[in-house]
């Protein structure tokens, strides 16, 4: 139901961790166009609540003649294919994204629906628009696919129920997703247009954003209304919708807002000069207990004499069970510097978070004529996006 960026903002900077992507664990189903399909685990707690209702109220309600097993097996059946729409919705924004070389890490169904997780912003207005209205154009097809089906199976009870919801869900997808509340579709649409007349992405973001959160507030406005009205499960599920959406625009200003912050930032104000160096046969025991321990540092250089040649996170350390540290060198843990990414610190702030957050590397190694110079982390950012703050930036 929406695509999202890579970069995440301020809040969700400040707990980053070693492996720099914080996602929740989910049910992958395989990859199509290359791109891995997950279930998120709240899909299941939709999945047998709809499920529930449509064996309960939809078909009972049109149907009224079929055995009760036949109502189950019919809601199981029309679950499962609003989350084949909502995929199919979610691989239209992402064909369009790769069309314009922009990588999809990932689709996830989950309790609200989709997400394809576009992994950088969109290079221009026009190819904003085109992504965040291929997933509506694909609902509105399957809309019209599903009711051009229903004379066709017209005969046939159980198909043609399962047609008839198909085409109002797809068609609610549609009118649900044009909203334009950011970073629903909708809004995304409203942010490419904003862009092109001004000129400004922060800026198209910073009022997309803004009037998500007015439909979000409207969303769980109406949700109470309806809850004090009578109708509590409905109005607490549409309060729900609002609060996601709200969040979901708030995360959006606060992008902008540290996009920002970040903006004529170098890499070089921003990096530690201070990740100290080990000796590459130095066991991961003596690494904790004389330097982890007794400096608080999280990373260090490992060399071999006097040359570099590998990488020491916490988490790397993590991996290893804790009985093996005192066999275990550094060396055979260090992540190899030439595959590590690295980049120069004359280099954009703001375009090497989104290099960090695009390829997940935490930290990284900051070069200058071969040579590291410094380590550039997500702590790092979050110290220097508050030394700003601080002086009033």
């Amino acid at each position: 139901m929406t695509n999202v960026s890579a970069s995440q903002g301020i809040a969700s900077l400040a707990h980053r961790n070693e492996r720099t992507l914080v996602t929740r664990k989910n049910v992958p189903l395989g990859r199509i166009l290359d791109i891995p399909i997950g279930l998120d685990y709240s899909w299941f707690v939709i999945f047998a609540l709809l499920t529930w209702m449509l064996a309960r109220g939809y078909y009972p309600a049109e149907f009224k003649d079929w055995p009760p097993p036949l109502y189950w097996f019919m809601g199981a059946v029309t679950a499962i294919m609003l989350f084949v729409s909502v995929l199919l919705h979610e691989l239209g924004h992402s064909v369009v994204a790769l069309r314009y070389g922009i990588p999809v890490r990932s689709i996830t169904l989950f309790l609200f629906g989709g997400v394809a997780q576009i992994a950088t912003e969109s290079p221009s207005a026009i190819a904003e628009f085109l992504i965040a209205i291929a997933g509506p154009l694909v609902s509105l097809a399957l809309a019209v696919l599903f009711c051009t089906v229903q004379p066709l199976v017209a005969g046939i009870e159980p198909l043609l129920g399962l047609a008839k919801y198909l085409t109002y869900l797809n068609l609610a997808l549609v009118l649900f997703n044009l909203i334009p509340a950011y970073p629903l579709d909708g809004g995304r649409v409203f942010r490419a247009i904003v862009w092109a007349i001004t000129g400004n992405m922060r800026r198209a973001t910073l009022l997309a954003a803004n009037v998500g959160r007015f439909f979000a507030f409207l969303l769980i406005f109406g949700g109470v209304w309806q809850m004090f009205s009578g109708n509590f499960g409905g109005g607490l599920w549409i309060a729900f919708i609002g609060w996601f959406l709200g969040n979901a625009a708030f995360a959006q200003v606060q992008q902008a807002m540290f996009q920002g912050l970040l903006a004529g930032h170098r890499v070089s104000q921003a990096m530690s000069t201070h990740c100290a160096a080990v000796p590459a046969d130095l066991t991961l025991q003596e690494l904790v207990d004389q330097h982890v321990l007794g400096s608080g540092q999280r990373c260090f250089l490992v060399n071999r004499g006097d040359n570099p040649v590998g990488l020491m996170t916490l988490h790397r350390i993590k991996e290893v069970p804790r009985r093996e540290w005192a066999a275990t060198s550094a060396a055979e843990v260090m992540l190899p510097l030439e595959q590590l990414k690295r980049i120069d610190p004359d280099t954009e702030l703001w375009a090497a978070v989104q290099n960090m957050d695009r390829d997940k590397v935490n930290p990284l190694p900051v070069t200058q004529d071969q040579h590291v110079i410094g380590m550039l982390s997500w702590e790092d950012v979050t110290t220097f996006l508050h030394t700003l703050q601080e002086l009033g930036a």
